[in-house]
């Protein structure tokens, strides 16, 4: 059965998830808001991050070969609409209007505020249709003190639950 984009992309966001910035670091960092993250593996460590190929970060991840997570809290709505928004300044510009800190294993930027942050290194890439699954093993991680996280849910944001933004 073939089912058009539209359908499609409505009926996927039936699934509520959290919402993340992805970041890579080095001479060019790079950062998109993200809510294709999950963990795959408590032993080893693993996560998992879905990037559609025609995404700045897709080449970004395979060069840089590391990347952080920051899982946004509920009152970082505008942090993720700004990763979101393709007309955002590219490179160490784009980090000069977050606050934002160094991973303390990789130094790549981390968004303050978060309710938690992983580092990662690539480990692994999956063909995944028009998306790449990245897996990344685990070298570092912290849980903030934020209690309440940002859900994306049919296209809009929660700021908690039941209240759309």
């Amino acid at each position: 059965m073939i089912v058009d984009r539209t359908s499609l992309r409505r009926a996927f966001g039936a699934f509520a998830t959290g919402v993340t910035v992805v970041t890579t670091g080095g001479d060019a960092p790079h950062g998109m808001t993200a809510n294709s993250f999950t963990s795959v593996s408590l032993d080893p460590p693993l996560v998992l991050i879905c990037v559609g190929h025609e995404a700045i970060m897709h080449g970004a991840l395979r060069t840089a070969r590391t990347f952080g997570v920051s899982v946004l809290a509920s009152d970082q709505e505008a942090v993720a609409r700004y990763f979101a928004d393709n007309s955002r300044p590219l490179g160490k510009e784009q980090f000069d209007t977050v606050d934002w800190l160094p991973g303390t294993q990789t130094g790549v930027p981390l968004i303050k505020g978060a309710m938690a942050h992983f580092e990662c290194d690539l480990r692994a890439s999956h063909d995944g249709g028009d998306h790449t699954i990245f897996i990344g093993r685990l070298l570092s991680m912290d849980r903030g003190d934020a209690t309440e996280a940002l859900i994306f849910h049919q296209g809009k944001f929660l700021s908690r639950i039941g209240v759309r933004t």
